[in-house]
C-alpha cells in the first residue's frame, strides 16, 4: 500500500492507522523521510505488548483484527527538507472535560489517543510551510469536530506570519475551518485543506487504482491534491 501511494513521487504523504510494527519500514518502502507518532500502543487486552507480537497476531486475520493488537500510528512522509516537527494530543483529558458530551461518550472518547502531528518543511521555492496530519475520533460527529478544530488551531498556531499551512488526514467529518483561514472541504471524511497557497481540487482514487492482485488495499480511498 505504501509503495503504491508513494509510487508517483508525492512531496508529502500523510498516513493514518499505520500498524506500530510498520513504522520502522516506511522509509524503505517509500524512499521518503518519515515522521512517525504512535497513537495507540500494541496491547494484549489490558496488558502492554510489543509491535512484533501485534504483527504476528494481526496476520492471522488482518481484516477482522485490524488494530486490536498491533496498535496504530500516524505517519507524515516527505521528500521536502524536514526542518522542525511537533505533536498534539487531540483528546487530552482537559479537552474531553470541556467538550460538553455525556459521560459514556467521554469514556469511549478516552479509549484511544488521537493525535495531530505537524512539521515545518522547506519548499522548492526557498520558502517554508507547515504540514499537519491528523486522525480524528469516530465516536460522534461532535467529538470529531472538536478534535478537528483543535488540530486546526494547533497547526495554524505553529505558522509564522504569512506562512502557508496544509492540514490533511482522516477527519471523520466534513469540517468547516473557514474561521481559521482554511479553504472549503470537499465531500467525505478524508481531506487535504490549505491555507495561504493556491490549490487544485481534491481527488479520491478510484477502486481500480488501489487494487493489487485483486485485493483492495485500503477501506479508505486515498485523496490527493496539488498545492502551490
Amino acid at each position: 500500500m505504501v509503495r503504491l501511494a508513494s509510487g508517483d513521487g508525492p512531496e508529502v504523504l500523510c498516513l493514518q492507522e499505520v500498524p506500530a510494527w510498520a513504522l520502522p519500514r516506511l522509509a524503505d518502502w517509500s524512499g521518503m523521510t518519515v515522521v512517525g507518532d504512535v497513537a495507540q500502543r500494541p496491547t494484549l487486552g489490558p496488558l502492554p505488548s510489543t509491535a512484533e507480537v501485534g504483527r504476528r497476531l494481526t496476520a492471522v486475520n488482518p481484516g477482522l483484527l485490524r488494530s486490536a493488537f498491533s496498535g496504530q500510528a500516524n505517519a507524515l512522509l516527505t521528500t521536502l527538507a524536514l526542518l522542525e516537527r511537533w505533536r498534539c494530543v487531540l483528546n487530552s483529558r482537559g479537552v474531553r472535560g470541556r467538550a460538553g458530551v455525556d459521560p459514556l461518550a467521554r469514556l469511549a472518547w478516552a479509549k484511544e489517543r488521537r493525535i495531530c502531528q505537524a512539521a515545518r518543511v522547506g519548499l522548492p521555492n526557498g520558502e517554508t510551510a507547515i504540514v499537519a496530519n491528523l486522525h480524528a475520533s469516530h465516536v460522534s460527529p461532535r467529538i470529531a469536530v472538536t478534535e478537528v478544530e483543535r488540530a486546526a488551531v494547533f497547526a495554524a498556531g505553529l505558522a509564522a506570519p504569512g506562512e502557508p499551512v496544509v492540514l490533511a488526514g482522516d477527519f471523520n467529518t466534513t469540517p468547516d475551518l473557514g474561521a481559521h483561514g482554511f479553504d472549503e472541504a470537499g465531500w467525505g471524511i478524508d481531506h487535504v485543506l490549505v491555507r495561504g497557497l493556491p490549490a487544485g481540487e481534491q481527488h479520491a482514487w478510484p477502486e481500480e487504482r488501489r487494487r493489487l492482485d485483486g485485493v483492495l488495499l485500503s477501506d479508505h480511498a486515498p485523496v490527493e491534491r496539488e498545492v502551490g
